[in-house]
């Protein structure tokens, strides 16, 4: 029984209704926010036909992910959680109606749509952190690495799955539907969050109004090294070996630029992420979950040093699938742990924290590769960032003993809701 593979673990979907009803909205959001990134992409190029116009995009996403994420984990801390993603997912569905709105009106005002973006934009990275800490709410604590493990292969599914419907709605209907989908699916996300329990931080008052000590998620998270070292380990992972910027090289250096491959090398990574997610069952369960993604994290940069060096097609596919399974296994492990050891009254500051490194170690890690790509090879910028990266992560591993060693709480009977949420507070 011990060593038996077990699939996906979704007892978190059976025993409870707040966590399904959170797993559909994520999932309907996350699908629509797929169609919508392709149908921004489509509408700016049309509108500028220039790189510089949809590198814009990169724009108007990023700093508000930054921005209104610090924020948004200040805000998680203060007041009720639920009502801060109420608002924010409300937020998000103006932005997508207003989407819809200018691509029925003919819209040619690139700026006009850029902010529409960065609306959108700003609204989820403001509930980002709130919206991380519901699941170790919602689950008993050896349910909540399952729970995420959930939310991933949703995630992993909307990145195959979306940019191809995205294309066949565009194709078959324009734009206006594109966005008319992601609005939908916002909508479902919206309806989603309004069933679920009040989650006020923990030794907030009746009104959710109690001061927090003024201490923020950075210094919490150096304060603890499990904290500091699992997010250590993740943005060695990201910044030193993000292959995505070197993609369309390698393709043009390899495969004749051939864009079918190059649509490949995404869906490889993707294929990988789906089935480590759908047998995620065993790594979920177990509770060395530190020494997993250590390991995990490992795995994925070696294996991005294998698809520097493979010269045929299968073999370098094959090493991105295992990538994309290692970086799965590290996200989910990470993630559970970051919510199990951060207090309460800090989980939304830890969270926003996570956030940004999540957002700016693979952005940053893709311009390192692409400016170390053009002043050697993109082969040789893969191996190295990937071998750099499995050092950096082998030196926390060495120097962070508490990672190394850490467990996750034993099972447990209820939700992992704090004292401070009594019985009415939970009916909301």
């Amino acid at each position: 029984m011990r060593g038996r593979v077990r699939f996906l673990d979704t007892r978190p979907l059976r025993g409870s209704r707040p966590f399904r009803d959170l797993w559909v909205g994520s999932a309907a959001s996350q699908l629509g926010g797929q169609i919508a990134v392709v149908a921004v992409l489509a509408q700016v190029w049309d509108l500028t036909g220039s790189p510089v116009g949809t590198g814009f995009i990169g724009l108007a996403t990023g700093l508000p992910m930054v921005l209104f994420g610090l924020i948004g984990g200040r805000l998680a801390d203060t007041v009720d959680r639920r009502a801060v993603v109420r608002a924010t997912t409300a937020g998000q569905l103006l932005a997508a109606a207003g989407l819809s709105a200018q691509a029925l009106a003919g819209n040619r005002n690139v700026l006009l749509l850029l902010a529409l973006v960065a609306m959108g934009t700003a609204c989820g990275a403001l509930g980002a952190p709130a919206r991380r800490t519901f699941p170790v709410r919602l689950l008993p604590a050896d349910q909540v690495a399952a729970g995420l493990a959930l939310t991933n292969v949703s995630f992993q599914a909307a990145m195959l799955a979306g940019p191809a419907l995205a294309g066949l709605i565009i194709a078959r209907w324009d734009l206006p539907a594109a966005y008319a989908a992601q609005a939908v699916a916002t909508a479902i996300s919206t309806l989603s969050v309004i069933r679920l329990p009040a989650m006020r931080p923990e030794g907030a008052d009746a009104a959710g109004a109690r001061r927090r000590p003024e201490r923020g998620g950075w210094r919490v998270v150096l304060r603890r090294p499990t904290l500091w070292g699992s997010m250590a380990t993740d943005l060695s992972a990201t910044l030193l070996a993000m292959p995505v910027a070197l993609f369309p090289l390698v393709n043009e250096i390899r495969f004749d630029g051939n864009p079918q491959t190059l649509g490949l090398f995404l869906s490889a990574v993707a294929v990988g992420g789906i089935t480590a997610g759908l047998l995620s069952g065993t790594v979920t369960r177990w509770r060395r979950s530190g020494l997993v993604q250590l390991i995990a994290a490992g795995v994925w940069g070696l294996a991005l040093a294998g698809f520097g060096l493979a010269g045929p097609l299968w073999p370098a596919l094959g090493c991105l699938a295992v990538a994309g399974a290692a970086d799965t296994v590290s996200v989910v492990t990470r993630s559970a742990l970051v919510q199990l050891e951060a207090p309460d009254a800090y989980r939304g500051r830890v969270s926003s924290v996570e956030h940004v490194i999540g957002v700016a170690g693979p952005e940053l890690g893709n311009f390192r590769g692409g400016l170390l790509a053009s002043a050697t090879s993109a082969p040789f910028a893969l191996v190295a960032g990937g071998l750099s990266a499995t050092l950096a992560i082998a030196a926390v591993a060495a120097t962070n003993a508490s990672l190394r060693a850490y467990r996750k709480p034993p099972a447990a009977h209820g939700p992992t809701v704090p004292k401070a949420a009594d019985a009415s507070t939970a009916a909301g």
